[in-house]
């Protein structure tokens, strides 16, 4: 949960809040409605208030954020961070490296090690495997 009107107050009215709320591991096909009401009740449960203090919600399922960015199966971390998914295994094994099989190509986002978030580990990593190429002169 974040709230990022309370540092830009130009988001919201005055007296009102943005609040947006980042929700994993929801099952591809799933009711939107139930969904919003599931996560609402949690927060209900720690924060009693905070649902009636809602103006507007806009929920984006899995299936939307296939629709509306083309993310496949709503995955934003490009595949899942399951054991064979992990370190040498990240896209597959073959192509661990940042390199991709066509020349000069190189991943750098969530389905590269060591995988997503907003850590900047996988462009880093990159980043690094691109200079010791060019000063391997591979490039």
């Amino acid at each position: 949960m974040t709230i990022p009107s309370s540092l830009d107050k130009t988001i919201s009215p005055e007296g009102c809040h943005v609040v947006q709320l980042f929700v994993q591991y929801v099952p591809y096909s799933c009711d939107r409605a139930a969904l919003v009401d599931r996560v609402l009740k949690r927060i209900e449960k720690f924060s009693p208030g905070f649902t009636e203090s809602i103006l507007c919600v806009d929920a984006l399922t899995p299936k939307d954020l296939e629709e509306v960015f083309g993310i496949h199966q709503g995955n934003i971390f490009h595949g899942a961070l399951s054991l064979h998914q992990l370190f040498h295994q990240r896209p597959v094994p073959k192509f661990s490296s940042y390199q991709m099989p066509i020349g000069n190509l190189f991943l750098c986002g969530s389905g590269a090690h060591p995988g997503g978030g907003v850590s900047g580990a996988p462009g880093y990593n990159c980043s690094q495997a691109i200079l010791q190429r060019l000063r391997q002169n591979l490039l």
